[in-house]
């Protein structure tokens, strides 16, 4: 199960919430074209980790090594919507990895209907993530990263996370402080709990630049988080961009009946910028 302050956070959100999120039919939104996109090429790949076998996609750069990147999904796992993104973010120049975090109980579609799949079928996988988890499959990822030929490792990496990935890119940076460079969470769930664990209370033992994005409805249901998070940013003393942004939970991945286009863009800038500066 997870750690009962996640837990308590995560009821926060709705049946409804992530119904609405997940009511789109199973459409896929093509996204925007790279400019001056670099050639790249993907496979899928297993990782060993302390717990088995993770099934995941990497993609990267042809024209030489590129800074690493370690994307978490959202609730629905690792699917078409984030190959897509992950494609984009190497084409933008990075060498990326997008999992599947619940290789422990299944490999990828862990959705059966993509984004259409009932919450009431997947919540189970996200409940049976612990933070210890977190923090082993983190460090087992970031460590595959520097073995790859594609990844730079003169170079900091950076991870990205969605919903439940929010807090999971947190604990990435604290367990690998020397490499991760930049951590971008957007949508992020239980960022801020009572727990001693909690993501905003491991910002200090992390040596990155962040990006928060935080939905709009999220942030009506806990107007303090973000209080809480620029708080341990600054006596972290740690570059951090924290935002609401008016849209609404699930608002980036292109297979949401919550997509924001124009919302989702603004983000992703605001990531590559954030990339440019923290892993040059």
């Amino acid at each position: 199960m997870c750690d009962l302050n996640d837990q308590e956070e995560l009821k926060k959100y709705t049946r409804r919430d992530f119904g609405t999120w997940a009511a789109s039919a199973g459409l896929l939104t093509a996204l925007p074209a790279v400019a001056n996109a670099a050639a790249v090429a993907e496979r899928e790949v297993t990782i060993t980790t302390a717990d088995g076998s993770c099934d995941a996609y990497f993609v990267a750069p042809t024209s030489g090594p590129a800074p690493g990147v370690l994307v978490w999904p959202d609730v629905f796992g690792l699917r078409p919507a984030f190959r897509q993104m992950g494609r984009r973010l190497a084409e933008s120049g990075y060498s990326v990895l997008v999992v599947n975090p619940f290789y422990r109980q299944m490999k990828a579609p862990t959705a059966a209907q993509g984004g259409q799949t009932p919450i009431a079928q997947v919540m189970p996988l996200m409940q049976a993530l612990t933070p210890a988890m977190h923090l082993s499959d983190g460090k087992a990822f970031v460590a595959w990263l520097d073995a790859q030929s594609e990844v730079d490792k003169a170079r900091k990496l950076g991870t990205t996370g969605y919903c439940m990935g929010g807090p999971i890119a947190v604990r990435t940076a604290s367990v690998a402080p020397g490499r991760v460079g930049a951590v971008g969470t957007f949508h992020g769930a239980a960022m801020v709990t009572a727990g001693p664990d909690s993501p905003h209370r491991l910002v200090a033992q992390t040596q990155a630049q962040y990006l928060i994005a935080v939905a709009q409805s999220d942030d009506a249901k806990d107007p303090e988080a973000k209080a809480s998070l620029r708080a341990a940013f600054d006596i972290a003393k740690l570059q951090a961009e924290v935002e609401v942004y008016p849209a609404a939970h699930g608002w980036c991945p292109p297979d949401t009946q919550v997509y924001d286009a124009a919302q989702s863009e603004r983000a992703w800038a605001r990531l590559l910028a954030t990339f440019g500066k923290a892993l040059a």
